[in-house]
């Protein structure tokens, strides 16, 4: 019977990776991709098919919380603070690094009446291109493409924005709590995250991807609350026999992220009483199920495997394309289903681009500064 894999991703010294929980994370990846594509096609959130694919940010940090909860918390008398964050650092940004390359290569190619790429100076560019690379976030007016993005040249870099800030919390703050007085932090930070959703000015908590401050409160409440509640399933987690707990999970994600916007532009408390449930309830059981289930046979170990694998490159390099192709349909004037051979490539062409970042670039890059910086056993 088999329950867990390390998968190639991880570092050798690592604890081995729940593999149901490595594969719904790519499952969630995988629907980040075509909601994104069917933003070149709504008006707003309020009719944009795949409706809450954000969600899918949210479920992101609790799997971090739940995985990094589980890998570091028994280790903290033998590993100081710097060296976990060393470890954080190489894990992550080596991805961070190539999308915005990718990102800024692609900038030119992206023109269209959203945003005009040909006032862009080369130099501005690359000012942003080292921004992205770096992880500093461009303040609103003063970013490339003039929506007011973070990460203007991949614009999901936000999430690992805020995704940083959880493990310095978490290093210097969070795991010094107690179980108690963190399930008293995840109590507090999902009341505020609920009271964002639900009597706040947007109905969601599609929040985070500016400087701004209502996009700051949201994305910051995002991250601690979920964030935290995974590191807190890690402490009491007690598995429970399920059968087919990934293919069961794998739809439930998808049917949480995929529900059509609630309540309208008149009851916008009807949806973030939603996403509450969600983030709330439905993803903690998510985690909680995937990480009780067992993979039995070798096929979906080797699916798991691959989705875990790809699921984080595929978040990193999606977007400089689904910029390049919003411009296509905007400039061409294409209904989804004109566009619908380009929107498939799309996305075999990320999935195929993801695992060969993550072989050719990802796993070469962090075994070399995993050799270079990380302390070796017995030193």
């Amino acid at each position: 019977m088999i329950e867990k894999q390390t998968p190639s991703a991880a570092f050798a010294d690592t604890k081995p990776h729940y593999n149901i929980l490595d594969g719904l994370r790519g499952i969630a990846a995988i629907t980040v991709v075509c909601f994104h594509l069917f933003e070149a096609f709504a008006t707003s959130h309020l009719d944009q098919t795949i409706n809450h694919g954000y969600l899918a940010v949210d479920f992101f940090f609790m799997l971090s919380g739940f995985v990094v909860g589980y890998a570091y918390d028994d280790r903290w008398k033998t590993m100081k603070t710097m060296d976990f964050l060393k470890r954080r650092i190489i894990r992550l940004q080596p991805m961070v690094v190539i999308g915005a390359i990718i990102g800024g290569v692609m900038f030119y190619f992206q023109g269209c009446e959203v945003w005009d790429v040909s006032k862009v100076t080369i130099g501005a560019l690359l000012l942003g291109t080292l921004l992205n690379a770096l992880l500093i976030p461009s303040t609103p007016g003063m970013e490339v493409r003039g929506l007011g993005e973070m990460y203007p040249l991949n614009g999901p870099t936000w999430s690992l924005f805020f995704e940083y800030i959880g493990n310095v919390l978490y290093a210097l703050f969070i795991r010094r709590l107690s179980t108690k007085a963190l399930a008293v932090l995840v109590a507090i930070a999902g009341c505020g995250l609920a009271t964002f959703a639900i009597f706040g000015p947007l109905g969601d908590i599609c929040a985070g991807f500016q400087l701004t401050g209502i996009e700051f409160t949201g994305g910051s409440l995002r991250l601690l609350f979920s964030f935290s509640a995974g590191l807190l399933l890690s402490r009491i987690f007690k598995p429970v026999h399920i059968k087919g707990a990934f293919w069961l999970c794998s739809l439930l994600v998808v049917a949480l992220l995929a529900v059509p916007r609630i309540g309208g532009a008149e009851h916008l408390w009807m949806n973030g009483l939603y996403e509450t449930i969600c983030f709330a309830v439905f993803f903690p059981l998510i985690v909680f199920l995937g990480a009780s289930g067992k993979t039995t046979d070798k096929y979906t170990v080797r699916i798991c495997k691959f989705l875990g694998d790809i699921s984080y490159p595929l978040y990193m390099v999606h977007y400089p394309f689904i910029y390049l192709y919003y411009a296509w349909v905007k400039n061409e004037n294409l209904t989804f289903g004109e566009s619908l051979p380009g929107a498939i490539a799309l996305v075999i062409g990320c999935i195929l681009l993801a695992y060969i970042s993550l072989k050719l670039y990802d796993e070469p890059v962090r075994a070399f500064l995993s050799k270079r910086f990380l302390k070796k056993k017995g030193e």
